[in-house]
């Protein structure tokens, strides 16, 4: 099978927020969608290892709340590429909450939606939440971030636990279809970040045309925020 045909269906690209007492967490997900209008229920898709599906499961409530092409990739990967089990997701993000609790981000984000799970079904290594919609609200004016623009325009990259990750080797043969680079570029090995010598990492404070074997060893992945041990030469 081609499985790259999977990567022609269309998907959104959302930050779930969940929270437990004190602790707030929030996660990427591109499997968001509205299934019913009357009443209006909303399904999601959440791999059963992240910490999102713990307390939603614990909890039966969460918020969803839509990105905007705005986002770069490091604000993506503060949620998308770190679990919440080791880092607070929203520290430093300016946030507002649900009534039910739960959080969303004040920044990049177009609308929030907040759901109580009234149903779910296990499909294997994920959980199919469905929500019933009991709030929601319009934040932002723009346009809503597709997986399609952030894979294609921000060449961002898809963890391991998310429903649209395919093998390396499916990643390896559509990436190789970008053309030879005169220097090395180096990929992380956790977010799957490229770090390209001839554009270097300006935010990063990294000029364009260093090496990689010349950036500092406490730089860190833009993304993730990984040391440069986690990346390897493509």
């Amino acid at each position: 099978m081609d499985l790259s045909a999977l990567f022609t269906l269309s998907y959104g690209l959302y930050v779930v927020g969940t929270r437990s007492g004190d602790k707030l967490n929030g996660q990427i997900s591109n499997a968001v969608f509205q299934i019913t209008s009357d009443p209006v229920r909303i399904a999601l898709g959440i791999n059963r290892t992240e910490l999102t599906h713990e307390l939603i499961t614990s909890t039966g409530r969460c918020c969803v709340a839509v990105l905007d092409q705005t986002a770069d990739l490091p604000y993506i990967g503060k949620f998308g590429f770190r679990t919440g089990r080791d880092v607070d997701k929203f520290d430093g993000v300016p946030y507002g909450t649900a009534p039910s609790g739960c959080p969303f981000p004040l920044e990049h984000v177009l609308a929030w939606m907040d759901l109580e799970i009234v149903d779910s079904v296990d499909v294997d290594t994920h959980t199919l939440f469905i929500g019933k919609l009991t709030g929601c609200a319009i934040t932002g004016v723009g346009t809503p971030m597709t997986y399609s623009h952030y894979r294609e325009v921000l060449c961002g990259k898809t963890p391991p636990t998310a429903p649209s990750h395919v093998s390396s080797n499916t990643a390896a043969e559509e990436d190789s279809g970008r053309g030879p680079v005169k220097m090395q570029s180096y990929v992380c090995g956790v977010c799957g970040y490229i770090y390209d010598p001839e554009a270097g990492d300006p935010e990063g404070k990294i000029p364009p045309g260093t090496p990689f074997e010349d950036v500092p060893d406490n730089w860190t992945c833009p993304v993730c925020g990984v040391g440069k041990a986690q990346f390897e030469p493509i």
